[in-house]
């Protein structure tokens, strides 16, 4: 597998342990049409329908250029919103009509020194959850 396709298939695992731990119901992952992918579909503890796309990158000590969050850019957005409202559309009843749907976005970066191996550890990765991207 090429690094970064296994570094975003780490991300994914790691967000979906993250969101069992703060009481997210994972409903699925990797749900693909030929017009997009959304990585992770869950619902929160308070019954919303949550749409999560996910951005891992490997960081290799302290300062670096780039965050996981620079690679959603305002194209990536709209995508995946678009891709959410479908679904929500194709699936009328995983939406609760008082709740609705929304956007998160879960960046991680992983720690890597020299050519250790990644880790997949939840406590070893930096983990930031915003709420209802737009």
């Amino acid at each position: 597998m090429k690094d970064h396709l296994s570094v975003g298939a780490l991300g994914e695992n790691i967000a979906c342990e993250y969101l069992k731990k703060n009481r997210f119901k994972i409903l699925e992952r990797n749900v693909r049409r030929p017009w997009g992918e959304i990585d992770v579909i869950a619902r929160d503890r308070s019954g919303v329908l949550v749409f999560v796309e996910v951005k891992t990158l490997k960081k290799r000590g302290e300062e670096s250029a780039l965050r996981p969050e620079d690679n959603m850019t305002r194209s990536k957005i709209l995508k995946t919103q678009k891709m959410a409202g479908m679904f929500a559309n194709e699936h009328p009843e995983l939406v609760d009509d008082r709740r609705g749907w929304r956007v998160d976005l879960i960046t991680i970066s992983l720690p890597v020194d020299g050519d250790s191996e990644l880790t997949s550890e939840l406590e070893d990765c930096v983990i930031n959850h915003l709420e209802n991207v737009e």
